[in-house]
């Protein structure tokens, strides 16, 4: 069986700390808790010792936003998600030793603790600059309580923190064109006192760990994130917020300022098994501070630079914790060919599937990991589901156990028949049997879970094909000792089935074992006697009662879930339709401040690796300037070269991508996002002639 380069005595397996802000949905389980359950479950199998822990993050931004909106306390809402999310993975089988949450006040004393250690260390730096902050509400603007244009990609709905188009992580004063999400006010500039970590310290580590240790075993999408961020030049995070909600700064000069949601959620993992360790009488320190043990984070490709920057360095700067061996982040899920949306309610959530497909967990879990995200984003949809399903599940892997049960049950009563002399067919089968537990082991072990789902097929399908060749309903008129032999032979591989199955469809493993009453067995059935056994299930070993593993899911269910994403769709179609709201209202002399000119496109071209920007270069009868706008989407290049357009042109020119945008050309947006030139009406204005 395959191993790691390394071997370790233990294993610290993460899953991303959900927000407790909402259910979990399917784009979720894809990106993280599917794939490190199956991670977690094989290690077990294969005799490894292993603590997989998560948590709710219930600190942080979205925290008192959501509960704002829905008229109740931070408190309240934190204890209705906590719930949700929790029953929800228990239900759906994810097996996490601990799951805890960042209200407890073990993870308080641990995130306190760990602050005031790197404190006193020197760790921090202390700084008094201005932030954004809306006078409205009287409040600083930190991260999602800000949305505005993003500098790097002209995202114009980017946040504080970070932008979701391109994945920049972004301080809130780098936006341009700020709004508060509060008031949706334009903020001011306040001074505030904030504790930095200065991540440029840690530069020549994060090289040498990262670009030089790491380059050939972490994921290219993980790596070149890393790459890219630590090309550009590492800069202080603040580790500190101007908030009422979350861990209070513990030192002097703190007051009425919390711990940075993403200094204190990553400190969930140490905490969360912290709890675990003290509910299990053992002692937590060995896995997070032992150099024997496998530190591994399961996350998204958002939290990428806070699982393999920030929290590494802030674990370096403390000095007495390991790091990371790797962070298999994925990709994104969509839905149905769209993005999947918490605020627009574009998803299918755990706990609503788990009422609507009884039963069905495994069906979602394989769909899932069969069409992970794990190099490039992936789409979900109900009808490749449904094929999943009824065309795998039902057809290839159901139907060979229930052939070979049935069989076993009619031709020798339930009970494993004897083998007789095997032939060269017999003997490929099963050696070929054999090389199934180290080639799904080799795929997981390289966090490679849609290649090791598919082996696990595969072994269903060289099922199938032996009992279709050897074809004993008809050799059974003939030949039992034959039909004995062949019985014998598919068993062993339905066996292998019931143990190799479990970290992909663990309810479906578990009713074949059952089936296969495997837990009357003298020997343990594990993953290594399967690779070194011909004999998995012995000569007259009594069966249990066959049932169907999976059932065939009918048009009529997709249909149900189709119409149900269509009166989403629906609802947020009229909701788009009412007329935006008026801005604040402005004094004549800001107006004035604009100088916009007519002006003509001569040159556009989409700007490469980006899905929104375009290049153009615009006579302003001032000059022939370079202006970035984020259009490429609503127009192609060569419609508008020749267009005539309205040219904002004293405004400060801003770096967009390495080009620098020398202006703005003016549009007009309808309430479903639809651009519209403001064009002078008569074509022969000349470039340059003042709008006013």
């Amino acid at each position: 069986m395959a191993t790691d380069q390394k071997e370790f005595s233990r294993y610290t397996i993460t899953a991303a700390l959900p927000y407790t802000n909402g259910p979990i949905h399917i784009g979720h389980l894809a990106g993280v808790y599917v794939p490190a359950d199956i991670y977690a479950r094989f290690l077990r199998l294969t005799g490894r010792e292993v603590v997989f822990v998560c948590g709710s993050d219930e600190h942080g931004f979205a925290i008192p936003m959501k509960a704002k909106n829905e008229g109740i306390s931070p408190k309240e809402l934190i204890d209705k998600y906590h719930g949700i999310i929790k029953r929800s993975f228990e239900d759906f089988g994810i097996t996490f030793d601990n799951y805890s949450r960042t209200s407890a006040s073990i993870h308080h004393k641990t995130a306190s603790d760990f602050f005031v250690r790197m404190y006193e260390q020197g760790d921090f730096i202390e700084e008094t600059t201005a932030q954004l902050y809306d006078e409205q509400e009287q409040q600083f603007l930190a991260d999602r309580f800000v949305t505005g244009t993003c500098p790097k990609c002209g995202h114009e709905e980017a946040y504080g923190d970070q932008c979701e188009n391109c994945g920049s992580s972004l301080n809130a004063t780098d936006l341009i064109n700020p709004k508060s999400t509060l008031s949706g006010a334009k903020p001011s500039l306040k001074e505030t006192k904030h504790w930095f970590l200065p991540l440029e310290r840690y530069e020549d580590f994060l090289k040498k760990w990262i670009l030089s240790d790491h380059k050939n075993d972490w994921k290219p999408n993980v790596y070149g994130q890393c790459k890219s961020w630590i090309d550009d030049g590492l800069k202080p995070r603040a580790v500190t917020r101007d908030l009422d909600w979350g861990i209070p700064v513990p030192v002097k000069g703190g007051e009425g300022k919390v711990l940075y949601v993403w200094f204190d959620a990553p400190i969930g993992y140490i905490s969360s098994t912290k709890e675990w360790a003290e509910r299990e009488g053992k002692d937590w320190k060995p896995y997070w501070q032992d150099k024997d043990t496998k530190l591994v984070h399961f996350i998204g490709k958002d939290n990428i630079v806070f699982h393999c920057i920030i929290f590494p360095s802030m674990l370096k700067a403390h000095g007495d914790f390991i790091l990371p061996e790797n962070v298999p982040a994925n990709e994104f899920l969509n839905l149905e060919g769209q993005k999947l949306s918490t605020s627009k309610n574009w998803a299918v959530w755990l706990h609503e599937y788990l009422e609507d497909f009884p039963g069905s967990q495994d069906v979602l879990r394989y769909t899932l990991t069969a069409n992970a995200p794990e190099t490039k984003d992936n789409d979900f949809t109900w009808a490749d589901f449904q094929a999943r399903n009824n065309n795998e599940l039902v057809a290839i892997f159901g139907n060979f156990v229930n052939r070979v049960v049935v069989l076993t049950e009619k031709y020798f009563d339930g009970v494993v028949p004897a083998s007789g002399t095997l032939k060269e067919e017999d003997r490929e089968t099963l050696e070929a049997l054999r090389q199934f537990p180290g080639t799904i082991a080799q795929s997981i072990e390289r966090y490679r879970f849609r290649e090791a789902g598919q082996e696990l097929m595969n072994l269903a399908r060289l099922g199938n094909k032996y009992l279709a060749e050897q074809e004993p309903w008809k050799v059974i008129k003939t030949d039992r000792e034959r039909v004995g032999t062949v019985m014998h032979t598919a068993l062993q591989i339905a066996a292998a089935l019931a143990v190799l199955s479990e970290p992909f469809l663990p309810f479906s493993s578990g009713k074949l074992k059952k089936m296969l009453n495997l837990g009357t067995l003298s020997h343990a059935l594990d993953w290594d006697r399967i690779s070194a056994s011909e004999v998995l299930l012995p000569e007259a070993h009594k069966l249990g009662e066959a049932e169907l593993l999976f059932r065939k899911i009918e048009d009529e269910e997709i249909k149900a879930q189709l119409d149900k994403l269509q009166a989403t769709r629906e609802s947020n179609s009229s909701k788009n339709k009412s007329v935006m709201p008026q801005k604040d209202t402005i004094a004549y002399e800001d107006f004035s401040k604009m100088d916009m000119r007519v002006g003509t496109i001569l040159e556009a071209e989409k700007m490469a690796k980006t899905k929104k920007l375009m290049i153009l270069k615009v006579d302003t009868g001032l000059d022939k300037r370079t202006i970035v706008s984020g259009i490429a989407e609503h127009f192609s290049p060569e419609e508008i070269i020749g267009k005539k357009v309205t040219v904002l042109v004293n405004l400060a020119p801003r770096p967009l991508r390495g080009v620098e945008s020398q202006g703005m050309i003016l549009m007009a947006e309808d309430a479903e996002g639809k651009l519209t030139f403001l064009s002078p009406e008569q074509s022969e204005v000349p470039n340059g002639a003042l709008i006013s």
